[in-house]
């Protein structure tokens, strides 16, 4: 019952992503809407994260489950991309690259950041 709960709150966020998108006539994907909405609500304390823990959890678990309809669709349209496969593949790898080291600086500054505060805090607790 717990994940199922759980599971409601992230869909609810997904359909507030939903009618954003259809209210103010967005060209952003509500995908996106609505990751940026679950950050506020996480940032401002309106979602704590033990609210969403499990569900997300299991998602991460099972990330693999939400490839296979693109490997579908790409095998299904095999026709059209076997033309330019060459450029296909190149953007692949080259956007997976730039996605690996977007994500391992933003992880080393964050990391950086956190470490900053804590010294602040141990600095401001010995005097």
């Amino acid at each position: 019952m717990k994940h199922l709960v759980q599971a409601a709150v992230v869909f609810l966020i997904c359909l507030m992503g939903e009618a954003l998108v259809g209210i103010f006539s967005l060209s952003f994907p509500s995908s996106v809407i609505s990751m940026i909405l679950l950050f506020l609500f996480l940032i401002f304390g309106l979602i704590k994260q033990h609210h969403i823990h499990g569900i997300i959890q299991f998602l991460q678990q099972n990330m693999a489950v939400f490839f296979i309809p693109s490997g579908v669709a790409i095998m299904e349209n095999f026709d059209y991309l076997k033309n330019s496969l060459l450029p296909f593949l190149l953007i692949c790898v080259i956007s997976t690259i730039i996605t690996f080291a977007a994500t391992a600086y933003t992880v080393r500054f964050v990391t950086a950041v956190q470490q900053k505060q804590q010294n602040k805090r141990k600095g401001g607790e010995a005097q």
